[in-house]
Formats: structure tokens, sequence, C-alpha cells
């Protein structure tokens, strides 16, 4: 899709907007750059360590690989219906959840997206401080820092230059990666590690997990980086977009994570940056190998800052009706998030890897039934009819708390608590399914399953088509000007 270069061009470099509606006169940009966003935000170091984990906890290279790969299609699936909402609705991704849970209940997964965002950037910071500590010969903790100013930085100018780094960090991405790719390959007996076939069940759903809840844990702001399209922009190609950068991006991290890992004869954990670089050479190589690699985090680490930027702003102005975010405003935002996740990095970045595989897949107990829910709604339920303005009214057609969206999203968690296996809980029937981990396929099916059941018996009205606030406007106006005309006949 070819896009008015003239309202390219005029688009200001600091975004102004923030959980407001996009008008139509604001859209801009091409599906390719959904493409090279998320393949940038998925090129990168934590997606290698995620794949490895499949390989450091038990898995061999085969069937890791096969696992991660249904994995990434399962998640990229979910992950990319929700970026096709992006163009159509002109919102950010969680303002959205306020049809399926009310103006104020929409609060309650929201709070829960804030700590994924807050967890994520603080394991993604800890990755690259340690790069850049090797990068300028500093300690990791002042590399930490160092990576902060920088997200602070890209996250206040917002939208257009979040996709400008996408675009750069997705080719710097691709070269890193087919230059490690042939190093792994003269250095390591590839055919030899995938005839080691010893499948196991826990093993194969473990690498299906991890990918799954990779992709999955997109869904909550997937769509904050498609809205400014066009609203013309075909939700298929949306789709595929969207949904093709992260698959193909995160899928080749992956596959060099299990084959390091592999091959790494128990040193990769602990040292995950330094072996992976290690890989490359050393010197000026090496050098260029630990920016890549916090360049590469500099994409995925600025979607999270800016996705806790916009949900605080959903929840704030849930309460206080429309909310308009100064610059100034946007900037202490960003301070607060940013600072509080540096200071997670800084205190546990001595026990990462075993501490971001439990924060990954319990994560899904809450997040797989607010997809669930949103996703049955959007497509099934309302199809795309919804009321924008009302989205802002607790006195509107969703009201403040939508209990029967409430209600089903309490059963979504609870319904899996039997099933989670991490550090922070485990449930009592893991053990009878030989130690694997089932809760997110259980929270995404049982809740879909209920919503769509439920919410086709007491599901409140549906309008007749999509209301967007200029055809809201316009209707207003048109209401004015037939009444002067009426009152001048008279």
């Amino acid at each position: 899709m070819v896009v008015n270069n003239e309202r390219a061009g005029s688009t200001p470099l600091i975004e102004r907007r923030s959980i407001d509606y996009i008008p139509e006169a604001e859209r801009h940009g091409r599906l390719f750059s959904q493409f090279t966003l998320w393949m940038g935000a998925n090129l990168q170091i934590t997606a290698i360590v995620t794949g490895a984990l499949a390989v450091v906890l038990g898995g061999d290279v085969f069937w890791s690989l096969i696992g991660l790969l249904i994995g990434q299609l399962l998640g990229g699936g979910v992950m990319a219906l929700h970026a096709a909402q992006g163009p159509k609705l002109g919102l950010p991704q969680m303002i959205s959840s306020r049809v399926q849970f009310g103006v104020y209940g929409a609060a309650i997964p929201i709070v829960l997206v804030c700590l994924m965002y807050l967890g994520f950037t603080a394991t993604g910071t800890v990755l690259s401080g340690q790069a850049l500590g090797q990068l300028f010969n500093v300690s990791d903790s002042f590399g930490i820092l160092i990576f902060a100013s920088v997200i602070v930085l890209v996250t206040v100018l917002g939208y257009r230059v979040i996709h400008w780094i996408g675009r750069v960090a997705s080719v710097i991405g691709v070269i890193a990666f087919v230059f490690l790719f042939w190093r792994l390959m003269s250095q390591t007996d590839v055919g030899a590690l995938l005839q080691i076939r010893h499948f196991s069940w826990s093993s194969f759903l473990l690498a299906v997990s991890l990918a799954a809840s990779w992709q999955i844990a997109f869904g909550p702001y997937v769509a904050d980086y498609s809205r400014y399209l066009p609203s013309a922009t075909s939700s298929v190609k949306t789709f595929f977009a969207a949904g093709a950068g992260s698959v193909i991006g995160a899928q080749v991290a992956m596959i060099l994570g299990v084959f390091a890992a592999a091959s790494a004869n128990g040193q990769f954990a602990g040292h995950e940056v330094a072996y992976i670089v290690g890989l490359g050479g050393t010197g000026a190589t090496a050098a260029l190998l630990y920016f890549s690699i916090a360049f590469g985090k500099v994409t995925i680490s600025t979607l999270n800052s800016y996705g806790s930027f916009m949900c605080i702003a959903t929840i704030i102005s849930g309460f206080k009706g429309h909310l308009t975010v100064t610059r100034m405003q946007r900037l202490v935002f960003v301070l607060f998030i940013v600072g509080a996740a540096t200071l997670i990095a800084l205190l546990g970045q001595h026990s990462f890897l075993g501490a971001f595989k439990s924060f990954i897949l319990f994560l899904l107990a809450f997040f797989t039934p607010w997809s669930a829910i949103n996703l049955v709604d959007y497509y099934c339920i309302t199809r795309e009819r919804y009321d924008v303005p009302a989205l802002a009214d607790p006195d509107g057609r969703y009201g403040r708390w939508n209990l029967l969206g409430i209600s089903v999203y309490v059963f979504g968690v609870l319904v899996q608590l039997p099933f989670i296996s991490t550090k922070f809980y485990t449930g009592p029937l893991v053990a009878a399914l030989g130690d694997v981990d089932i809760s997110w396929i259980i929270g995404l099916v049982l809740p879909a399953a209920v919503y769509y059941f439920c919410a086709n018996k007491w599901h409140s009205a549906v309008p007749d088509r999509l209301i967007l606030p200029v055809e809201q406007n316009s209707t207003q106006q048109a209401k004015t000007s037939g009444a002067g005309r009426a009152a001048a006949q008279a």
C-alpha cells in the first residue's frame, strides 16, 4: 500500500498523540514497516536466550526446533490478529479492552500488562547492559544505565522514530545473524546435533510454550504500532505483515539460540552475551557484535516502555475522563517507567536466566484469557463494530464495569492454575502430566468458548457499524445543518 508522500512527510518527528484516536488525515506508513518493526524486535539477544532455554532445560536440538516453530505459528497467529485491529480502530490495543471489561474494568488486565512491560524491559536491559559493558569496557551496571538513557530518548520521540529504528534494527540484525550462523556452522557439526533425537513430551511442549508465550506477550501492544496506518488498510495484509515479521525474526533468533546452547558444553548459561559474541570472534568484530546486540534490544525495549506509557495513560483516562498528555507529562511517565525497570535490572542482573524462564511462562496465565476474550469479541461478537467515542464515557454504552468480561477473565486465570509449572507456582496436575505445562492452551481455548457462548446470550447492544469520532462529529453537524435549514424554511 502506497501512502501519500505529502502526508508522510508532514508527520512531526516527535509524536503528539497518545491514547487518543488517530484521525484519517494523520494516518501514514506502509505495511512493510510492520514487517520490519516486528522482525527487528525479534532479531535480538533475548529471543536467542529464549530459544536456548529449550536445550538448556533438557530438550534435544531436533525436537526443540520443531516445538519452537509450532509455538511461533500458534502464538504469532494470536499476536497478528491483534495487530489487524490497529488500522480499523485507530487506537492503542488496551483501550479497546473497555468494550469487554468496561471503562473502569479494563484497568484490571491493563495493570497486569504494565507489570509485563516492566519485567521484559528489565530483563532486556540486563542483556543490553552486558553488551554495552563489554563494548565500552565498563561495568555491566554502567552499561545498564547507558542503555536506559537511550530508551528514554527514543520512547519520548514516539511512534515514527520507533518505526525508523525498527527498520535499521532489522537490517543490522539480518547482517549480524547471517554472520553468526556462518561462524556457528563452521565451528559446529550441525548434522550430528540434528541426529540426536530423544523425544520427550515435557521438553517438546516446553519448547512450544516458550515460543507461544513469546509471541502472545506482544498481543497487548501490537496494535499500538499499526494504529497510524490508513483505515482502508487490509486486515488480512496487516495480519501477515506483522505476523510474518514476528514469527520469522523470532524463529531465526531461537534457532541460533538452540544451536549455540547445544554446542556450548554448559558454558552458555550465565554468560549468554559473551558466548554469542565469542562465536563471531574478537577485536573489532566482537565490538560490532556487541553493538548489534545492544541496538537490537533498543527496538523491543522501546516498545515495552512506549506500551507502558500508553497503558498508564489509559488507566488514568478511564477514571478521570479524557486525558491530553503534554510532552512534559510524557517525559515524566517514561522516566518513571524506565527508572523502575532499570532498578529491577540492577538488582536482578546476576540471576537472570532462571528468573526469565519462570517469568515468561507465568505471564501466560494472565494474558491468554485477555487475548481470547478480546479476539472473540472483536471478530465473532461485535465483528469490528465498536463505538469508539463511548470508550471514553463511563456512563455510555460500555459502562464502568462489564461483569461478563471480568467474570470470564477471572475464570480464565483460575482454570489454568492446576496446570501451571513455574518457580513461582506449580499446579497440582502438573506432575500427573509428566511435568508438562499446558496452562496456556487451557487459558486460550476455555475462556474463548465460554465468552462466545455467554456473549451471544448476554452481550450488550452492538452498534450497526463502526462508530468513529469523526463520524460522530459529522453526524452532529448534519443534524445541526438540517435543523438550520428547517428553521429557515419555517
